[in-house]
């Protein structure tokens, strides 16, 4: 079996945890039946020892395929990862969702995405990143009564992403820490409502709208003090051509949005000025986990 997960973009500005986008740049997982367990990791992590004795996506497989069958046989895991590890681009929720799909399908499971989604809460409490992980296109989505509610749009040909990577990453447990206990009440009323604004503005596609909809006051700001230098890269993405420029989940990597023709100059201007930070231009995925035989989808 293989199968693979997008990376995503979270937060997306004001949408604080329930807002997030899946992009063209995959973690592949294969799994062979085997007389015993080995772990190869390629790309991203090839060089953490401690993902081979401590591998979150072997875990999470073997606890699910325990509740589904009773047994946990051994495998030959080999990982080709290409989403940054720590950067804001959902590499864990990508393992997480990978994990649990797998399980499934070696299980017999019928394969349902909202059961994933919500055997998915177990190790991530919030549905930004396994959303669009699991589903594709853009999502917004909510926790009710312990299970996954979202709505799904699929992004058009029209517009592309650039995202910027510092070499530094951000851990969200920490980062949270730095975000204030309270919030002036006008400041949440300004995230309410262009999150809500937002989130029209991608179903209805009106993208002119998007970069005013994306401010934020919650998060963003707090967490950016950590690489000063994401105020430039904004500032910078803005005043050539993004329609929007926003911290990716907790950061460090920044995202930003533009029309697909603009695409090549933003990927360049942002390159040439921040040439020590690596630098993608993405397409966006709309499918979200897939095995093997969906690929060329």
């Amino acid at each position: 079996m293989q199968l693979r997960v997008p990376a995503t973009s979270a937060n997306l500005g004001p949408g604080f945890d329930s807002l997030g986008l899946a992009l063209k740049l995959y973690n592949y997982f294969s799994l062979k039946p085997s007389k015993f367990t080995s772990i190869q990791i390629l790309g991203e992590g090839s060089k953490n020892p401690k993902l081979r004795i401590d591998n979150a996506f072997v875990r999470i497989f073997n606890e699910q395929l325990k509740k589904l069958i009773g047994e946990t046989p051994p495998f030959k895991f080999v990982f080709n990862n290409s989403i940054p590890i720590s950067r804001g681009l959902g590499s864990s929720s990508a393992v997480i969702i990978g994990a649990l799909s797998a399980a499934f399908k070696v299980a017999g499971e019928a394969f349902d995405k909202q059961k994933i989604l919500n055997a998915a809460l177990h190790y991530e409490t919030h549905p930004d990143n396994i959303t669009p992980a699991c589903m594709g296109g853009f999502n917004t989505c909510m926790i009710h009564n312990k299970e996954v509610r979202f709505l799904n749009k699929q992004l058009p040909h029209c517009i592309s992403a650039v995202v910027v990577i510092p070499n530094q990453s951000i851990s969200t447990h920490l980062s949270r820490q730095t975000l204030p206990k309270q919030y002036l009440q006008r400041d949440a009323f300004f995230n309410l409502s262009h999150s809500a604004f937002l989130s029209v503005a991608f179903f209805e596609e009106k993208w002119e709208l998007l970069k005013e909809a994306s401010m934020d006051r919650l998060h963003q700001y707090y967490r950016m003090r950590q690489i000063p230098i994401l105020f430039d890269v904004q500032k910078t993405a803005l005043t050539n051509g993004a329609l929007m420029s926003t911290l990716s989940g907790s950061g460090s990597t920044f995202f930003n949005l533009c029309y697909a023709e603009d695409s090549k100059h933003l990927y360049e201007a942002l390159s040439s000025k921040f040439y020590k930070l690596r630098v993608l231009s993405l397409e966006f995925d709309n499918f979200g986990m897939v095995f093997d035989d969906e690929f060329k989808l």
